[in-house]
């Protein structure tokens, strides 16, 4: 199944920018071209499996039931 197949409507390019690595799970800073960053936390193994490294470029997947917002 190829990215096209996804049924994610919120897609961004950009490159991998920050690997927050950790024993079970790790943070991953992605820069879109418009300075964007998405950060997502997913698992050490899917790191290693997708071949993540800094300038990798990546395509952020973002689909939610919730989105927080607080007041300033």
């Amino acid at each position: 199944m190829g990215i096209a197949a996804i049924n994610v409507r919120n897609q961004f390019r950009g490159k991998v920018k920050e690997i927050i690595e950790g024993p079970v799970v790790s943070e991953i800073d992605v820069e879109t071209p418009s300075g964007l960053i998405v950060t997502s936390v997913i698992t050490t193994r899917s790191v290693k499996d997708l071949g993540l490294v800094v300038g990798k470029d990546v395509i952020a997947l973002i689909k939610s039931t919730e989105v927080a917002i607080a007041a300033l």
